[in-house]
Parts: C-alpha cells; structure tokens; sequence
C-alpha cells in the first residue's frame, strides 16, 4: 500500500478531535492557575494542589479505564470522556460569570475534568488500530503527535494570553469551545464494535493478564522501563530548571519561557520529520534517538554549570523536546502492532501510568539532591538518569526492529505464552 494514501476518514476525524482536546487541556491547564492566583488570592499551597488535582486521576485511573476501554466499544468511552470534560470546563465558566467560583470548587472541576482526560487519553490510543491499516501505524501516530506538539505549544501560550488581556474567564469560554468541537468530531467518527465477552473474566484477573502481557514481552518491557526512567529524569530537571535558569544562567522570565517554547518547536520539527526519517531508517533506530536526544540534552544542560549561556539552555530543550516525539510515535506504533486488540487499552494505560507515576518521583528525588547536596548535583543526577534509560533501551532488542511486524498480533488467549520473536 502506498504511503501517499490518504489515511481513513475516521482517523483524521479522530485526529482531529485529539488535537482540539489536547489544546483544551493545555488552555485549561495554564488559565487554572492564573485564574487562582488573579481571581481568588491563592498561594503556591493552593496552586500546588491544584496540579495535584489534576495529575491524580492518570495514577489511580488509568489502569481501570484501559480495562473499560478493552471490554466496551471505544466511541461512546471517547463521547463521554470528551463530554465530562466539556460540562467541567462550562461549569468554571459559569462560576467565573456569576462571579461564585471557589477555589474548592476550582479544585473539584479540576479533578473532574482530569478524570476525562485520562479516559482519553487511554482511548485514543487503543482506538487507533482498529481504524488504522497495520503499515499506517507510524504515519497515523505522527499525525496524532503532531497535534500534540501543537497544542502544547499554542495552548499554554493562548491560555496565558488571554487571562492576561481579557481574564480569566475569557480563557475558558475559549477551552470550552475547543473542547465542544472535539465532541462534535467525535460524534462522526464510525469506529467498529468490539465483540462483548459472554463470561466477562473478574476485573482484577484482567488487570493482570494485561500487565502480564506487557511485562513479560521482550519489546514492551524495555520500552515502559526506558519511559519510566526518562520521566524521572525529566522531572529532575524540571523541578529545579527555573532556579538555575535565573538564578545561574542570568535568564529572565521572559527566556525561560522561551526555552519552554523551543521544546515544543523540537517536537513539532520531530513530529514533521518523523515520516522522512521512517522511510530512511529502520524503525529500531528511529526509536533510539528518543533515547540519545534525551541523554545529549541532559550533558548539554550540565554544561551550564560551567559556561552558562542561554544559548546552551535552547539547544538542551529543543534536544529534549525532538527526542521524546520520534520515541512517542515509532514506539506507539510498536505497541499497537504487538498487542492483541483485546488488551490494548490495558497495555496503553501501563505506558500512562509508569510515565505519570514517575514524574512525582523525579520531583521528590530532586528535592531530596538539592537539599543535601544543592541543585547543581540535581543536574548531574539527571543526566546520570537519562544514561540509564538510554543503556536499557540499547541493552534490549528494540534497536534491532526493523519494521513493525507484518502478522497480526497473538490472540488475547495467548497473552500468557511466550513473547513472539
């Protein structure tokens, strides 16, 4: 099959209905705060909260909804996750115009509405085979990272825009619109059935067969194991990046913000180059710069400890955001090609939750270094990390893939056997 053939119309649909909700999302996400602090007076105890609130749901409910999304046809999951999120985005927008919003309620929204982006953000994935051709895998995955390159550029930048120029408010009849749009797509989208299980197995014997699965293949081990590892690592550098950007590099704000910026048009670049480079490299290679980038980035961020340029601090990001882009969509690809359709949505949400599960761990084990030792050795740690993912990613067979696998997947019934070679 050509790869110039138009991809199918369910899948632009879906694409498209990803990338409003992504945008969404990463409006909601900077207006939140700001409409907190500006709005209601809260301090950084409140505005951390927050993020927990809207973090929390990945860790407890990813794994149930991948279960949900395994069992249950995947249009209705991705409607009413779409739809939730639209009522909590709506319903913070009445509050702001009735000038009643709370920031316990702030809170509650937050955690709602992050309650639907989960179950999203598991669907989406799981969703993508079943519309998709197999060899269209990894030009439909960078259609999907594409877009989410796009919103986490355009997103927090519009959602501090407009809190800024006209409230806070503003900003979420904005959120709420795009997010309305996306459920509107959605509702086109002709996705298959999947054939109800006569005798359900029990809910906690299906988490484990999924996490069994991903556990003991010898493809998708390495690639949770690699992510887990460079989230920790990532979240040693973000912890601390602000404080040594300004107070070491002699960054303004107005820089860091840049530097931010230069990570998303790394990914965006990625997500552009992705279909040149799959045509020219083999699919194993395309997944190790992920790896590399990560690793590149992090030494080159240690230099700044030496000579400490702004200059430096940009190519560092752009490193860290071109990498992980290339990883998402050849490894996505992967793992839908491997997986029998029936665990999907489980083996999808281990990958969320071995990603967000390590982010607090990366933060923590950065406040544990700076407070022994100072920032400097938080740096250095994280690039001793991102080594290591690197080394797990090369010690295992996932640079020797060549192309995804042309046979459909085992069946569900074999997911106990042995990984097939």
């Amino acid at each position: 099959m050509s790869r110039r053939t138009a991809l199918p119309a369910a899948f632009t649909r879906l694409s498209s209905a990803s990338a409003l909700t992504l945008t969404a999302e990463q409006l909601a996400l900077a207006a939140a705060p700001l409409a907190a602090v500006v709005v209601l007076g809260a301090g950084a105890t409140e505005t951390a909260l927050l993020q927990v609130a809207q973090t929390l749901p990945f860790l407890l409910l990813a794994m149930p909804f991948g279960l949900l999304v395994d069992r249950h046809s995947p249009r209705p999951f991705l409607l009413g996750a779409e739809a939730l999120r639209t009522a909590t985005l709506l319903s913070v927008v009445a509050l702001l115009l009735l000038d009643a919003l709370t920031f316990p309620a702030l809170l509650a929204l937050g955690l709602i509405g992050a309650i639907g982006t989960v179950a999203f953000s598991v669907a989406v994935p799981a969703t993508v085979p079943a519309v998709v051709e197999r060899e269209r895998l990894v030009d439909a995955n960078r259609w999907i990272e594409l877009g989410r390159s796009t919103a986490y550029i355009a997103g927090p930048a519009l959602g501090g825009a407009l809190v800024s120029l006209a409230g806070a408010s503003t900003a979420f009849i904005v959120a709420t619109v795009v997010c309305a749009a996306a459920v509107v797509l959605l509702t086109g989208v002709a996705l298959p059935d999947r054939p109800a299980a006569t005798h359900p197995e029990p809910a906690l014997r299906s988490l484990g067969e999924g996490l069994r699965f991903a556990l003991q293949h010898d493809l998708l081990r390495p690639m949770i194991l690699t992510s887990m590892i460079f989230n920790v690592g990532w979240f040693l550098v973000q912890a601390v990046f602000v404080v040594h950007a300004i107070d070491r590099v002699g960054m303004t704000p107005a820089t860091v913000g840049i530097a931010l910026g230069v990570s998303g048009a790394g990914g965006l670049l990625s997500a552009f180059a992705a279909r040149w480079l799959s045509d020219r490299l083999p699919l194993g290679v395309l997944m190790i710069v992920g790896p590399i980038c990560g690793l590149l980035a992090a030494v080159v961020l240690v230099a700044t400890l030496w000579i400490p340029s702004s200059v430096i601090v940009f190519a560092s990001f752009f490193l860290f955001g071109f990498g992980p882009v290339l990883w998402a969509i050849s490894t996505t690809s992967l793992r839908q090609a491997v997986t029998p359709l029936p665990l999907l949505g489980r083996v999808s949400s281990l990958m969320i939750v071995s990603t967000y599960g390590a982010r607090p761990l990366g933060a923590g084990l950065a406040a544990v270094i700076s407070a022994l030792a100072g920032l400097d050795w938080c740096l250095v740690a994280a690039a001793v990390v991102f080594a290591a993912q690197l080394v797990v990613a090369l010690a295992s067979r996932l640079p020797r893939v060549r192309r995804l696998p042309e046979q459909d997947p085992r069946p569900a019934s074999a997911a106990e056997a042995s990984p097939a070679r």
